[in-house]
């Protein structure tokens, strides 16, 4: 089975980035080549075409080795809704809810599914690129571990440490890693890389030197910072508002919820030269300026909406609306503009229901099913196709749905306000149809780029393989797959 693993020293040391950078670079090679991570956390989730769903950052992966995502190449997707449970989502269909504690119990039938997956990716291509999760020299989570050396272990294959220079003290990443495993999983390691250099690496040439005679492990290379990295789609909720700060007239407002999920909706709204994105974090205020606020979706609408309360956006909002501003909900955040959220049997939380914003008229019951599907809609207002996911439980009645905002199929999506004012929709990606969005904004007073989004991102893969290529040794990367 062909593959090379990429693990870090910690979370978020660019591992998502360096794996997509090695399948575009791999496919201009002529390799057939496919993305695999075993296991995820994350609620930023991509649908996929057979319905099932797996991390963002894996369908970005994707997108780079010339594949349509699929559900094996995250066989588990962990989708936290609080701070110790989560949702389990195998080969792309919700498990089971498990509170942190018991996720331990889970791991043995997980690893299985794991393996299952890795084998039919491995059976169809010439190279399988993995990435672990978190870090390897968490130790206290080794036993019955299928993220990092577990996996990498079980399957015998190759792994490349990544660290990261940008966060300071990436020496003691590195070598101190090599110090807390044991003698198996060191064994797994045939090289480290260094990350997000800023500046000339060569000034790094003692501190690689030093870590080289330490651990005895192969240097791949030195990997400067890639400046275009903000406009690929982010795995973690930490990334959001590390964008440039754009300087459009139009000003667009979005709540980062602590449960935020599927926020690379608003990617392209942030690289558009013609509009102005904030993110409004907790403790502060919806700007008074703000043209059209954004409720994104989340992965516990109960929850966030009372956070949503707890720092006063919802007096925001109405005074937003009083003084004739826009507000568009998705997904979770359409279900927080309605009268009431009930849940009867507590899918979404403790079982019983929560007031929302009453800022549209309609209801949301929370259902046990969850909607997963590619769809093909046309945006009622401007006629405008758009091709984007569902991914959703509960089900959203009401007299505003008879204004729907979009047609999927023959059947109506979301809710309109009277006034116009105020609307909402189960659709996510629906910003990244270009067509579609400069309708939007147009329909709105404003003019939206004439960017081509989807080319942007397949410009900036391409640009990734080049600048691995520049600072690594991707041949002798490529040659320990085995």
């Amino acid at each position: 089975m062909p593959a090379v693993m990429i693990q870090g020293t910690g979370s978020n040391v660019g591992k998502s980035l360096l794996v997509a950078g090695l399948c575009r670079a791999a496919r201009k090679r002529g390799i057939k080549v496919a993305p695999f991570k075993p296991q995820n956390m994350s609620n930023n989730a991509a649908v996929c075409p057979e319905g099932g769903e797996i991390g963002r950052a894996q369908a970005m992966q994707a997108m780079a080795a010339g594949l349509a995502p699929n559900c094996d190449m995250n066989p588990v997707l962990i989708k936290p809704e609080s701070a110790t449970g989560a949702q389990i989502v195998v080969q792309g269909a919700r498990l089971t809810r498990a509170e942190a504690g018991d996720y331990q119990g889970l791991k043995p039938r997980l690893l299985a599914a794991v393996q299952d997956s890795f084998a039919r990716l491995s059976a169809a291509h010439d190279l399988v690129i993995v990435e672990g999760a978190g870090s390897p020299a968490e130790v206290n989570l080794r036993k019955g571990d299928i993220a990092n050396m577990g996996f990498a272990c079980a399957e015998n294959i190759p792994v490349i440490l990544a660290g990261d220079i940008d966060r300071g003290g990436v020496i003691a990443q590195i070598v101190g890693t090599k110090a807390v495993l044991d003698d198996q999983d060191r064994g797994q390691i045939a090289g480290f890389l260094i990350n997000r250099f800023r500046g000339d690496p060569r000034l790094f040439d003692d501190g690689y030197r030093y870590i080289t005679e330490q651990t005895g492990w192969r240097g791949f290379g030195v990997v400067p910072w890639f400046d275009d990295a903000w406009k690929l789609p982010a795995e973690d909720g930490v990334d959001l508002g590390k964008t440039p700060t754009q300087k459009g007239a139009y000003h667009v407002a979005v709540l980062a919820f602590p449960r935020i999920s599927n926020f690379d909706d608003l990617d392209p709204i942030a690289q558009d030269p013609n509009l102005r994105l904030t993110w409004v974090e907790a403790g502060r205020v919806i700007p008074a300026d703000a043209d059209l606020v954004i409720l994104p979706g989340s992965k516990s609408t109960q929850a966030d909406l009372e956070f949503l309360r707890a720092q006063g956006w919802d007096i925001d909002l109405a005074a937003h609306h009083r003084r004739g501003g826009v507000i568009l909900g998705l997904c979770g955040g359409y279900q927080m503009l309605g009268r009431i959220i009930r849940d009867p049997e507590g899918f979404d939380g403790a079982a019983g229901g929560i007031a929302g914003l009453g800022l549209l008229d309609v209801e949301t019951v929370m259902r046990p099913e969850k909607r997963l599907r590619v769809s093909h809609a046309t945006h009622i207002a401007s006629g405008q196709p758009i091709t984007g996911y569902e991914i959703h439980m509960g089900e959203t009645i009401g007299p505003d749905c008879a204004r729907p905002f979009a047609n999927i199929a023959g059947q109506d999506d979301g809710a309109i306000r009277a006034d116009g004012r105020v609307m909402g929709s189960y659709l996510h990606g629906l910003f990244q149809e270009d067509a579609f969005r400069r309708a939007f904004f147009a329909g709105l007073g404003a003019t939206a780029s004439a960017g081509n989004y989807s080319a942007t991102v397949d410009q900036v893969l391409s640009d990734l393989a080049i600048h691995l290529e520049t600072h690594l040794d991707i041949d002798a990367l490529f040659a320990l797959a085995r």
